[in-house]
Order: C-alpha cells, then sequence, then structure tokens
C-alpha cells in the first residue's frame, strides 16, 4: 500500500506532462476510462494529439486555481478539479478526483485526496455544498468518498448505460458546517497506534 503521508495536491508542472498526455492520449484503452464515466468515453475515437501539441497546448494555458496535480512523493499520479455550479455565487462546488494507473488504486489515495481537496475548496472558495458525481458501477469512487466524510445525497435510477446494462447515477455531498464539525472532532482525538 503507498504510503499516503506523501500525498500531496499541487500545480501542474511541465514535467507532469509526459505523464498525463501518457495516460489521456497515447493509452488508448487505459483502465481508468472503464470507471470514471465509461458511458463518456466509449464512443470517443482514438486520440491523435501528439506529446508535442499536447505539451504546447498545456505551456499556453495559466495554471487554473480549480484544478491540481495529485502527487505521491512528488510524482504525478492523477488530477483533481473543481467548478462552481451555476448560478455563480450560490455556494455549489462540484469536484471530481481522477488517478490514471491502477497501481495506485485501492490503497486510500482517492480518499486521501478528497480529504484534502474538500478541505481547499471550503477555504478557498465561498462554497457552501461539495458535491462529487459518479456510477454505481464505480463503487471505489462511493467508498472513497464516504470513507473521506461525503453522504449520498441523490441517485437517478439507470440514468448511464453503458456496455447493454443500466446503472444508477449517483451523487454524494459534503456540506460545510458538516465537515468542519467532523474534522475538528478527528483533530480533537488522541492518536492511537493503529
Amino acid at each position: 500500500m503507498p504510503d499516503q503521508h506523501h500525498l500531496t495536491l499541487r500545480e501542474r508542472r511541465p514535467e507532469d506532462l509526459p505523464y498525463l498526455w501518457r495516460w489521456e492520449h497515447a493509452e488508448g484503452d487505459a483502465e481508468w476510462k472503464r470507471w470514471d464515466a465509461p458511458y463518456f468515453h466509449e464512443r470517443e475515437a482514438p486520440s491523435t494529439v501528439t506529446l508535442k501539441e499536447f505539451t504546447a497546448k498545456a505551456l499556453g494555458q495559466s495554471p487554473s486555481p480549480n484544478s491540481r496535480i495529485i502527487a505521491l512523493n512528488g510524482e504525478c499520479i492523477g488530477s483533481i478539479s473543481r467548478c462552481e455550479e451555476h448560478p455563480r455565487g450560490g455556494g455549489w462546488w462540484e469536484i471530481g478526483v481522477l488517478i490514471h494507473d491502477p497501481a495506485s488504486w485501492g490503497g486510500g489515495l482517492g480518499t486521501r485526496a478528497l480529504e484534502v481537496w474538500t478541505d481547499a475548496t471550503f477555504r478557498e472558495t465561498e462554497a457552501h455544498v461539495v458535491t462529487l458525481t459518479t456510477w454505481s458501477g464505480n463503487v471505489r469512487m462511493v467508498r472513497a468518498a464516504e470513507r473521506a466524510g461525503y453522504r449520498e445525497c441523490g441517485r437517478v435510477p439507470q440514468a448511464r448505460l453503458w456496455r447493454g446494462q443500466r446503472w444508477d447515477s449517483v451523487r454524494l455531498c459534503a456540506l460545510k458546517r458538516e465537515w468542519e464539525a467532523r474534522r475538528q472532532d478527528q483533530a480533537s482525538r488522541p492518536n492511537t497506534p493503529g
């Protein structure tokens, strides 16, 4: 299991670009695409974006305050993002998390990234509620969000069709006051050896 203590969220760096290009464009049948809203990826044409094109475009864009690289021991393993739901100023933000390499799955890294990003979102924005939307087939994502402190707040039955089967759309949420109370409770507990 990877050491979670070395997981950080940071701005994208030029040295991250070959990794991101590989997983987003060069790996045509990447495993992450089977779990991250696969019903959208299923109809995508194979990418023809070259590393040079990808790098030029990325370097031409300013870093966004609403996205970060997920880094383990300084190395890029994925990305995390957020966007404000309309109307702006309403206090509702949606987040997304993506860890590309299956070798980094199953060790609690997604849960830890969600915790850190949710803390940052409540601190850096006027968010009152943060949501995350996935599908019922992505049980790992639902569990990671629940372990981080999210709770299910909505489900649309059989909203997504993938490979001939219907799946629910699942939305989970964290309210700021509940999130902060939970974090204070966790901070007040004595550390016990595990």
